[in-house]
Order: C-alpha cells, then structure tokens, then sequence
C-alpha cells in the first residue's frame, strides 16, 4: 500500500471548490443513467411493450445480447424503483471518490455479471441492474479495505451501512430473484477493486499543529539522549596528563660497555 504524504498546504477554498465539481459530475452521470433505465421502462408501459426478450438467457447463443442489455432493462416499475436510489449512491461514491478506476470497473462488473448468469444461470431470463449495484458496493467496500484513507474508508463505511444487506442477496433464496446476477456481480466488483486499486493517487494526509508541536519537543529530547550515550569528540576530550619536557640544562650519563666476566668457579680457556 502506498504511504500517503503530508499535506502540501494546497488552497483550501480551491480544494474545496474542485472536490464538489468532482461530487456533482459523478451526481449528474449516476443520475443520467438512472434517468435512462426509466425512459426505457416507461416506453414499455406506453407502448405496451416488452424488451425482455433481450435479457440474460443463459447458455444460449441468443442469450449473449442479454450480457450488454439486460442491465438496461427491469421486470416491473417496482424492480426498477428498488435499483434506482442504490444505483444513485453508490455510483456517486464510486465516480466521485474513485474517478479512475470506476470507469473500468463499471465495464467489468457489467460485462462480467452478464457472462455470470450465462454460465450459471438457472433456465429462465434475467434481467436488470442488480449485478452491477452488487459489484459497485463491493468495489467500495474491499478499496476502502485495500487503501485505508479516509475518502476511502468513508465511502466503504457508506456503502456498507446503507447496502450491507447484499452480502447476503448473493446467496439463492427467493426464486423470483436472480441471486446469480447478485453473486456475479459482487465476484466482479472484487476482482475490479483488486486490479485498479492504485489507478488513483492516494490523496495526502493532513498535518495538524499537534504533530509539529510532538516534533520540536522530540529534538531536544534526542539531542539529550545523544549527549548522554554518544562518545564526545577527540577534540573535545580534556587532557588529563602532559609528558614533562626535558630540562633544557639536564645532563645526560652514560653507561660503561661492561663485559660479562665468567664466574669464579668456572675456568677459562
């Protein structure tokens, strides 16, 4: 994981003013594609038209189409209204904190639940956006894991309080629901939030007062326990004793060259 570095004193009211631009374009396209997933549904109450023809049909060659629509088409009115606020939440949070890897994602976690449900699917026709609200909440949840900022940590503390509950809609239960889009698109969501976790810089951690103060009493304290256990130098060692210098008037004696003698009980040659 990176480490994130001290804040750089960027301008606050600039940051500010960048951080909601960011929030609202992510706002506005989560809401435009909300907006398309109605005008679809609606067309097909006016019309008295059905398109779900074009969803997921699983292990047929025709079912493949339904890999890039069915997350554009919905059952009933009530189906759709139960995707719509999830679908805004959590691809706002997901564009606005991670604007960069939520582009790729997206294109995973749609075109990989579709293949989902083609592979393991039961026999029946799947259709809209489940799998990819799945896959978004668990793209935010296993970044804010992996990444550990506070953007981060507060979009996956978001995404869990208010969708917690999708951990569990991945497993069957009620036959009227595809489970399998649900499992589908949480694997993808994974898998996006593992490859792209570091597409977007790790945004800088801000230095507060307190941790300048900590810093200017750690220096003199280290500067103490430095005098304390580190050896003075050379230089600065006082001298404890001076070799005294010969008088200048001292005589030097000599010794004789003296040859040994041999002892008195031994005889010469």
């Amino acid at each position: 994981m990176d480490i994130p570095l001290h804040d750089p004193s960027i301008d606050p009211i600039a940051q500010a003013r960048h951080d909601r631009r960011r929030f609202v374009g992510a706002l506005l396209l989560s809401a435009g594609f909300i907006a398309l997933l109605w005008w679809i549904k609606m067309f097909e109450v006016w019309s008295g038209t059905s398109f779900s023809w074009l969803g997921v049909q699983p292990r047929t060659a025709f079912g493949l189409i339904g890999v890039v629509t069915a997350p554009l088409l919905h059952g009933s009115v009530g189906h759709l209204i139960n995707n719509t606020l999830a679908l805004l939440v959590l691809g706002t949070l997901s564009f606005s904190v991670y604007p960069r890897a939520a582009k790729p994602a997206i294109v995973l976690i749609w075109l990989g639940s579709g293949l989902g449900i083609w592979l393991i699917g039961r026999d029946s026709t799947h259709l809209g956006a489940s799998g990819l609200s799945h896959g978004l909440m668990f793209f935010l949840f296993v970044l804010g894991l992996l990444r550990r900022d506070r953007a981060g940590i507060a979009a996956a503390m978001i995404a869990f309080f208010l969708y917690g509950g999708m951990v569990l809609s991945v497993l069957p239960g009620d036959p009227q629901v595809s489970w399998e889009a649900h499992l589908s698109g949480a694997i993808c969501g994974v898998v996006a939030a593992l490859l792209w976790f570091r597409r977007d810089p790790v945004p800088p951690r801000k230095r507060y007062s307190w941790e300048d103060e900590e810093d200017m009493l750690e220096e003199p304290l280290a500067a103490q326990e430095r005098a304390m256990y580190e050896p003075e130098a050379p230089v600065d060692v006082p001298v404890l004793w001076v070799r005294p210098e010969a008088e200048p008037n001292g005589k030097v004696i000599a010794f004789p060259d003296v040859q040994r003698r041999p002892p008195n009980d031994q005889a010469t040659p």
